[in-house]
């Protein structure tokens, strides 16, 4: 009994420090949870949809996810704290807000190194892509946009290999935001067929702390 226990113990000491590895790499830079998340300031977002995802059954069904909400709504609260749950689970994820993605692949043209880098961000088993929307994307003339390096990882996972984004701008914004209408179209059609859909219209919780940080040191704001 002794030994079994003892191996046991060392069993989930090696598990325990998978895991840790999985989160250090992963690309999150804060660990959120869904305990944490202040339902009652969201009432309209469905709690119990939400915390089913936290089971992570559309990962097995190779189901993207796709949570749109102006700016914060706790869509990133969210994914993060799936993205931890799936880093729990040993799932080989990846985090990353558009921007730094976007801005990787770039990097990838300057070196030549841009097969390589976007073959790396295609074979997770899970890709989360935080942010579109928020950020400056850099364009030039003589570049593919965002838009097409976008496509081009989305096309790669599309229907075998899941990928969740979240977006604090409207969908028929993203044309603009990266640099091709047609190709933002052709992004949202493929997520149309394979994602589930979380909106969260809501007021931002960003906004709520401000207030309340401005009544405890005595601001009053004349707006209200």
């Amino acid at each position: 009994m002794l030994l079994e226990r003892v191996l046991g113990e060392g069993a989930q000491q090696l598990r325990q420090r998978r895991v840790e590895r999985r989160i250090d790499t992963c690309g999150l830079r804060v660990r959120k949870t869904l305990e944490a998340f202040d339902w009652a300031f969201q009432p309209s977002l469905n709690r119990a949809f939400v915390e089913s995802l936290a089971t992570l059954g559309f990962l097995d069904n190779r189901e993207d996810l796709l949570i749109t909400g102006k700016s914060g709504t706790g869509k990133s609260h969210i994914l993060q704290a799936l993205t931890l749950r799936a880093c729990e689970r040993e799932i080989r994820v990846r985090y990353a807000r558009c921007v730094d993605l976007i801005d990787d692949l770039y990097a990838g043209l300057a070196d030549q190194t841009y097969d390589t880098r976007l073959r790396k961000w295609a074979r997770a088993e899970w890709l989360v892509i935080d942010d579109v929307g928020l950020g400056q994307l850099r364009r030039r003339d003589d570049e593919p946009t965002a838009a097409h390096m976008l496509f081009n990882l989305l096309d790669s996972r599309h229907e075998h290999a899941p990928t969740a984004l979240t977006s604090n701008i409207k969908l028929g914004q993203w044309g603009k935001y990266l640099g091709d209408a047609t190709l933002a179209a052709a992004i949202l059609d493929r997520l149309a067929m394979t994602s589930i859909r979380v909106d969260i219209d809501g007021p931002s919780y960003r906004d709520e702390l401000a207030r309340r940080r401005a009544k405890d040191h005595g601001i009053v704001d004349d707006s209200t």
